[in-house]
């Protein structure tokens, strides 16, 4: 019998700044430590076989956080995208990412887009950062770029359906994620709105830092063991 692993996970990481402060740690050594978790796990998807993986590494609302937090994150993900292009050519790892990018420091923009070229021939891993993204921001952008095509004639109001609409979104040519799992809490958070409508949800009660590969092996278990019917 043939084994149907999931080809695409999706993660929220949460939980940074409390697991550090259960530990009597600043808080932003909270999202050192997540950002080490995030980056220690690609091994175990690349052995699993694991085609897609999307984190969810700094949402729209994040930019209301603190100047000193927002500041640390963006060097976090500098020294993330600075230190990883080897390996990323190493592992034959593709990334791309989603989200309201040009929002981002002018140096960080660049070297996503960097990285994002460099790999784009990649046919191993393809890693997803979501870094400025929220759901229904994703959704409203699309909805503007038909509006656009529409006003241009390049595309009429009888072509809108499900699937142009979608070749409109962030995640144009990914498939859709089999799996959506949170840490800590349990909901979406204005994370992959369309692109989870059928996705399997699993919460787990424990930090993202704390998370780990048995977790993982256990989600992955249960996953194939859900029937999962798509409303049939």
């Amino acid at each position: 019998m043939t084994v149907l692993l999931p080809e695409h996970l999706a993660f929220i990481l949460d939980g940074n700044r409390r697991w550090a402060k259960e530990n009597n740690l600043p808080s932003l050594i909270g999202h050192k430590k997540g950002y080490e978790r995030a980056k220690s796990l690609v091994d175990f998807f690349i052995n699993r076989n694991i085609k897609y993986v999307t984190y969810f590494l700094f949402s729209s609302e994040n930019w209301n956080r603190s100047t000193d937090e927002v500041s640390y994150l963006m060097d976090l993900f500098r020294n993330f995208f600075k230190d990883s292009i080897s390996y990323f050519q190493e592992k034959n790892i593709r990334l791309i990412a989603i989200g309201n990018l040009e929002k981002l420091p002018n140096d960080l923009y660049k070297k996503v887009k960097e990285i994002e070229e460099a790999t784009k021939e990649h046919n191993g891993l393809t890693l997803i950062a979501a870094i400025s993204y929220s759901g229904r921001d994703d959704i409203v952008r699309a909805t503007k770029k038909i509006a656009k095509k529409i006003q241009n004639k390049e595309m009429a109001l009888e072509d809108i359906n499900e699937d142009s609409f979608a070749l409109n979104l962030d995640t144009k040519g990914i498939p859709y994620p089999d799996i959506l799992i949170r840490t800590s809490e349990r909901r979406i958070s204005n994370f992959l709105l369309w692109q989870c409508a059928y996705s399997e949800l699993f919460f787990v009660d424990k930090y993202w830092p704390d998370f780990s590969e048995n977790d993982l092996d256990r989600i992955l278990d249960e996953f194939l063991n859900r029937n999962r019917r798509y409303g049939r």
